[in-house]
């Protein structure tokens, strides 16, 4: 999308340099390998790369104006906007953007869970509108992300789905008033990030930011937080449960309800409906991720029969309880990322899976807080009653994972430590069989991938 110039100007409180060679209207780019001549090249800065190295660079390509912090990286003659903070100035771009968009806007955050959702959301928008959905790319959830994912909504796009995260306390508040969403999706507030936010409770104010700008909420009826802070909210949200759980109805005004994997009921100011419906994607965990999308398509008007026959098609994004084939059994790789309660969900559904054997490798979690081993010792509790033939602890917490297996009654012979990716790669070559099923969980530090590429080549 291209923006006025002059509204630029105002959004960021730049200082204008060579103001008579500002472009009247401009694309923006943060990258000078994809810059198209005439964009403005936002330099962005951060712990490991400064923008200002590829003034001249974004010059020769053919930028039409710069938007720096330092003054003195201007070439002589080139337009520039000088502000004082060049993430700042991008995300307020962003929002710019976002004023002259017609799409519908739902933005989502929570502990877990959000990815997926996201992605399942926008497939099922996009049974709707075909081609006219924008959603956000891989993980691109921060400040900068936003930022690129507003600019990049096209102006005839119908829907957008966009993921805001947070690792510090009060950051979703900026990204939200850029987005300025239409309907607000919060999945749960569990224990992602509590080592850097403080407190649950500042946890909890974080993510509920996602509402501060009056946003049509959708909330899940299992999180505690959810159902305590409801009355804060300005109108009644919809809510997503799945079955028939504790006070839903009594709850809620407008509830959507997942029974098992072929129901999806209704219930609102019109009365109670129920539809057919047939969702395939792996993992029990993943139903609830469903519904809170299907919830955030009925939040945005679609009809609900139409969410009931998008469940059917609905896919997992990449390194999401992805079943991926071994030479030997096959794996299930769950360890894009971490936290205690998505991990515990992850566990539970592994241990309803069918194989011959079981076997999880589990690595640990990152940014818990004090409470990290006890965390670590239920997740290990947890993988103790899943009927596991083996269980490869990793990381950090290791010792925790396998003490809370061992206390739980898991047999210590088959707990099996491993220093690195490589020694659990060895241990799997030697122990693999056909038939056997291979879960990988763990935080995004430890690479997880690397034992299941390993294990692939192998044989390839």
């Amino acid at each position: 999308m291209k923006l006025e110039a002059h509204a630029a100007v105002a959004v960021t409180g730049a200082v204008v340099i060579a103001r008579a060679g500002l472009p009247p209207r401009f694309g923006v780019s943060t990258d000078t390998r994809s810059l198209v001549p005439g964009d403005a090249f936002v330099a962005l800065r951060g712990e490991r790369f400064d923008g200002h190295a590829f003034v001249a660079e974004a010059v020769g390509r053919g930028a039409g104006v710069l938007v720096v912090e330092d003054a003195s990286a201007v070439p002589d003659g080139i337009a520039a906007l000088v502000v004082a903070d060049t993430k700042a100035a991008y995300l307020a771009l962003g929002a710019l953007a976002r004023r002259d968009l017609r799409a519908r806007i739902v933005a989502l955050t929570g502990s877990t869970g959000k990815t997926t959702t996201r992605a399942f959301l926008a497939q099922m928008l996009a049974n709707v509108a075909p081609g006219r959905v924008a959603a956000t790319a891989k993980n691109e959830n921060n400040e900068i992300g936003v930022a690129k994912s507003l600019l990049a909504i096209e102006p005839e796009a119908t829907y957008a789905v966009l993921e805001l995260g947070a690792r510090h306390y009060g950051e979703i508040a900026p990204l939200v008033r850029a987005v300025a969403p239409d309907v607000a999706l919060l999945t749960n507030v569990g224990d992602a990030h509590l080592e850097i936010m403080g407190s649950p409770e500042r946890l909890a104010q974080t993510k509920w930011e996602i509402f501060s700008t009056g946003a049509a909420a959708v909330l899940n009826v299992a999180d505690p937080t959810s159902r305590a802070w409801a009355s804060r909210l300005s109108a009644p949200p919809t809510w997503f449960a799945l079955d028939d759980e504790s006070g839903g109805d009594a709850l809620a005004a407008r509830i959507v309800t997942l029974r098992g994997r072929e129901r999806l009921r209704v219930r609102d100011a019109a009365g109670v409906r129920e539809y057919d419906c047939n969702l395939t994607v792996a993992g029990d965990h993943n139903r609830r991720n469903a519904v809170a999308a299907a919830a955030a398509a009925v939040a945005l008007g679609v009809a609900a029969r139409t969410v009931a026959i998008a469940l059917h098609d609905l896919t997992l994004p990449q390194g999401r309880y992805e079943r991926l084939a071994l030479h030997d059994g096959e794996a299930i790789y769950d360890a894009y990322n971490a936290s205690m309660s998505g991990t515990l969900a992850t566990v539970n559904s592994f241990a309803a899976e069918a194989a011959s054997r079981r076997i999880a490798v589990l690595a640990s979690m990152a940014e818990l807080g004090p409470d990290a081993a006890a965390m670590h010792a239920k997740v290990g509790a947890a993988a103790a009653g899943a009927r596991l033939s083996a269980l490869l602890v990793g990381g950090e917490f290791a010792a925790d994972l396998a003490r809370g297996a061992r206390d739980a009654g898991y047999d210590p012979a088959r707990i099996v430590p491993f220093a690195d990716n490589a020694a659990a790669t060895q241990w799997l070559r030697r122990n693999l069989r056909q038939g056997d099923l291979v879960l990988f969980k763990g935080s995004r530090r430890y690479r997880l991938e690397e034992v299941v590429t390993d294990l692939q080549g192998v044989h390839a």
